[in-house]
């Protein structure tokens, strides 16, 4: 029987000064079985790795396959920092780094040098400081590859897709229209059954206004965009709930009813995904050429350099994204 190669899972450090250079090295200390290759700065690492005492081997990533992986060790694309990193302290003469890494984890993923890629947090703010717009790892990533995406976080027991992202509060309602509601309802579908394996999801779709605008006395949105979107889809068998009032939308009873949420804006429904299941939640771009997880944290700069952040989240990132390689692989050879 053949040896199974395995999978190289890009992983990018975020923000040099917060505790994404530290996750990495405790990931690459598990035993998940991964041909990791760290995108970013060798002696990033290794000071990472002294700050958390983490035995660590570093080796030159020469593109090879490999069968196994002993925990410690990890495959290395150097990519130099332009100044040493203050932990705590973000430094926006590293913000081209930070890009240049997340560059290299798509375009070699488009070109089949990694199978996946799993983020550690960067800091958004010193990237726009350097004067370089920036909005997020999703768009970022939606950019480079020419891709319609959608932001999706998934716990084992929840899957909830977001309409609309990085927007302020009084931006949303303008933002969610009929085409783009209807490209990402049908975005989410087609990952569902590509990604998760569902032949037929079930998605949940949420009200915008409380009580889903209650038949137009509080909103019209639901009226105006959401249903007709909702009705059309209906009509070619996409099965689709809603729109349902979102402080009723996690109760249990409702949860047995649908696969995933599609909530309208960022803090409509990441609250409840998180505070049940903050360590165990990935963040999925749904709809690029590759697979993109990530972890669902910021860049916890108060802990950054004392060794104490928590892995979990960036571990389930890299479960997840070996769950959905094996899967895609599955998907190719049936």
């Amino acid at each position: 029987m053949a040896t199974l190669v395995l999978p190289r899972l890009a992983l990018t450090a975020g923000e040099p000064a917060g505790v994404g250079p530290e996750l990495l090295v405790r990931l690459a200390a598990t035993s998940l079985a991964a041909n990791f290759v760290a995108i970013t700065d060798r002696a990033l690492l290794e000071r990472a790795a002294a700050r958390c005492a983490t035995s660590v081997r570093l080796i030159d990533d020469d593109g090879e396959a490999i069968t196994e992986r002993p925990p410690g060790v990890l495959r290395v694309r150097h990519m130099p920092l332009a100044a040493t990193e203050a932990p705590g302290r973000p430094d926006p003469h590293n913000a081209r780094h930070v890009l240049a890494t997340l560059s290299e984890a798509a375009s070699g993923s488009m070109a089949g040098r990694y199978a996946a890629v799993v983020t550690a947090p960067l800091q958004k703010s010193s990237i726009n400081e350097a004067g370089i717009p920036f909005r997020g790892h999703t768009e970022f990533f939606a950019e480079q590859s020419r891709a319609e995406v959608v932001m999706m976080l998934a716990s084992p027991e929840l899957r909830v897709a977001l309409a609309t992202t990085h927007l302020p509060l009084h931006a949303v309602p303008a933002a969610i229209d009929a085409q783009s509601l209807e490209r990402t309802l049908r975005i989410v579908h087609q990952e569902l059954r590509a990604k998760f394996g569902f032949a037929a999801p079930r998605i949940a779709v949420l009200g915008l206004n409380p009580h889903a605008g209650e038949s137009g006395h509080i909103g019209h949105e639901e009226i105006d965009t959401i249903i007709p979107v909702m009705d059309k889809l209906h009509q070619e068998g996409m099965q689709l709930l809603g729109p349902v009032p979102a402080d009723t939308a996690f109760v249990p009873a409702q949860r047995a009813r649908y696969d995933a949420v599609l909530a309208m804006y960022h803090d409509q429904a990441l609250p409840v995904l998180k505070s049940e299941a903050f360590d165990r939640t990935v963040n999925i771009t749904l709809g690029l050429p590759f697979i993109r997880t990530s972890v669902d944290h910021g860049t916890a700069l108060d802990l950054a350099g004392t060794g104490k952040a928590d892995p979990a989240s960036l571990i389930a990132a890299a479960r997840m994204a070996l769950d959905l390689v094996t899967r895609s692989a599955a998907d190719k050879t049936s």
